[in-house]
Parts: C-alpha cells; sequence; structure tokens
C-alpha cells in the first residue's frame, strides 16, 4: 500500500516541481529582466535583484546588462577642416537606460552596437569635419601646462601650424578655441539626443587615437626629422659659441696669472738681489783689502779664454800680489 501510494505522490511532486522550475528565476546584480507574455511585454522591468516569479510555459524572462558597456569605432580616414586627412579612432561607454523600450525598440546588443555605430560614427565625422586639427589634438590648459615648462627651465616645445603653410616646428600664437576636451563633450551631447528613444544611455565618447594617412605621415616624418636636426645644429653652434667664450676667458684668466706671477717673482728676485747686494757690501767693507785681493783672485780665476790675449805691464796692480807672492809680510 505504501509503494502504491509512492508511485501516485511522485508525480504530483514532479510535476510541483517543474512547474517551480519554470516559474521562479533569479536576477543578479548586474542585470535587469523583462517578462514577456507570447513575445509582448508585461508589467514593469525588474532591476531589483533576488528571487522572482513568472508563469511557466507562457512567461518569458529576457535579461540584459545594467552595468556600462563598451563601444569601439572602427577607424576612419576624415578631413578636418583644415584639410588634414586624419585616421580618427573612437570609443565610447553606454548602458541601458529603459530595458522595456530597448526590447522593443532594439532587442539585443548586438544590434544596439550597429545602432550605435551609425550615430556616433557620423557625430564624430561631423565634429572632425567643423574643427581644425589643432583643436582635435591639443586640450583647454595646454598653455598653463606649457608656461609650467617654460618656468621650470625646460625649453619649448615646438608645435605645427594648423594651416599647413608653415615650416613644421614653427610655433603658433593663436589661441586655442575649443580644444579636444570641449570638442569631444559636443560629440557626447548630440549623439545622447539621438539614443533615448532605443532604451539607451550615452555616458562619454572619447578619442583614442588620431594620425594621419599613410600618405602624408612619411611627409610629416621628415619635416619632424629636419626640424630636430635643425634644432640640433643650432643647440651644436650655440655650444660651439660658449665652448669659444668658456676658452677665451680661461685664457685671459691665464695670461693675468701668469703676468701677475711674472711681476711678483720680479719683485721678489729684486728685493732678494738688493739684500744680497747689501750683505755682500757690508761684508765686504770691513775688510776691503780682503776685498780687493778676493775680486783678483775671481778674476785670476774666469779669465782663462784660448780665444782671446791681453797685453799688460807688468807693473799693473793686476799682477801686484803675484809679484808679492814670495814675500813674507813683515819683512
Amino acid at each position: 500500500m505504501m509503494i502504491k501510494g509512492m508511485h501516485a505522490i511522485l508525480p504530483i511532486f514532479l510535476a510541483v516541481a517543474l512547474f517551480l522550475s519554470g516559474a521562479l528565476f533569479v536576477v543578479n546584480e548586474n542585470e535587469q529582466v523583462v517578462l514577456t507574455q507570447f513575445g509582448r511585454p508585461v508589467g514593469k522591468p525588474i532591476t531589483q535583484a533576488g528571487l522572482h516569479f513568472k508563469i511557466p510555459m507562457i512567461q518569458k524572462a529576457n535579461y540584459f546588462e545594467k552595468r556600462i558597456m563598451k563601444w569601439d569605432g572602427n577607424p576612419n580616414q576624415i578631413p578636418t577642416r583644415d584639410k588634414k586627412y586624419i585616421w580618427v579612432d573612437s570609443t565610447a561607454r553606454w548602458r541601458i537606460q529603459d530595458p522595456l523600450l530597448f526590447l522593443q525598440r532594439v532587442g539585443s546588443i548586438s544590434i544596439a552596437h550597429s545602432r550605435l555605430d551609425g550615430i556616433i560614427d557620423s557625430v564624430v565625422r561631423d565634429h572632425i569635419s567643423n574643427n581644425d586639427l589643432v583643436e582635435l589634438v591639443r586640450s583647454e590648459g595646454w598653455e598653463d601646462a606649457r608656461q609650467k615648462l617654460l618656468d621650470a627651465g625646460i625649453p619649448d616645445i615646438q608645435f605645427m601650424d594648423s594651416r599647413g603653410d608653415l615650416p613644421y616646428g614653427e610655433e603658433i600664437s593663436t589661441r586655442l578655441t575649443k580644444g579636444r576636451e570641449k570638442i569631444t563633450r559636443e560629440m557626447v551631447a548630440d549623439a545622447a539626443r539621438l539614443l533615448p528613444e532605443f532604451g539607451i544611455e550615452l555616458l562619454d565618447i572619447r578619442i583614442k587615437r588620431i594620425n594621419y594617412i599613410e600618405s602624408v605621415q612619411q611627409k610629416v616624418f621628415e619635416r619632424m626629422i629636419s626640424e630636430r636636426k635643425r634644432i640640433a645644429a643650432q643647440y651644436r653652434s650655440e655650444g660651439e659659441g660658449e665652448r669659444a667664450a668658456i676658452l677665451g676667458q680661461m685664457e685671459r684668466e691665464l695670461a693675468k696669472i701668469t703676468s701677475e706671477a711674472f711681476r711678483t717673482a720680479q719683485e721678489i728676485r729684486g728685493k732678494a738681489d738688493a739684500e744680497a747686494t747689501r750683505i755682500y757690501a757690508e761684508a765686504y767693507g770691513r775688510d776691503p783689502d780682503f776685498y780687493e785681493f778676493y775680486r783678483t783672485m775671481e778674476y785670476y780665476k774666469n779669465s782663462d779664454n784660448s780665444r782671446s790675449s791681453f797685453v799688460l805691464s807688468t807693473e799693473t796692480d793686476l799682477f801686484k800680489y803675484l809679484k808679492d807672492a814670495g814675500k813674507v809680510p813683515g819683512k
């Protein structure tokens, strides 16, 4: 009897379990759900996380992302207002603001990306074409940053003229009218007005990369290399001039030091000679006869010259010490 009762109850349990599995569904924190009945939405979107109920076999839970999603556009070749042909690679951030409207107008993320491709690409192209290249590559505040570099002693940065009629490296004196940041804000404002009808909220648009087309890149690189070489030559010339000035200053200081040293040496030498003469005079003055004898002996010593001859009388005073050499003093 018990086995027959269990066999009777088991189908009921299975039916209840099947009913509950089809009636209950879970919504995560990063999800939002729209219930449809035979393909038509019913009720309000479910945005609160938790366990929810639906009619099994009749109603279907359509899940959508609640998080911010990324859109990446394809790089496009776009001319600027000053006729510069550039490649522009942009990206955007968006989210599903109204899942019910999103389901009705779009239906899926892939279709939403195709809609964003058409809207954002056209907006980006319009704004790129309506602004000069210099406005797209610079942002507000670049002049303040440049001034800080100058104040820090870093040489000024050279920029390319946006009109293309000046050589690379010649500085532009005109101020920005918008700048890259303001242009991207205008892009967001224009594109955001076209997306609410799809249940989409556009949060941001950014330009990831701007580059010249290949036909222009080589010329730009050549101009950049030429400008860098010109600046390098200027630095070398200034360095050579500074080197010559330093060497000239060094030679002047060396000549001045040498002259002063020679003058000081001469003064010292003159004082020493004067002091020696004074000492000699004082010493010889004590005994004039000895001094006369000493000077005569010095002459005898230094008068040997094979290339000259002297004819002197024997009575001259030069030989008086030789004549008296054999005499004994006091006799």
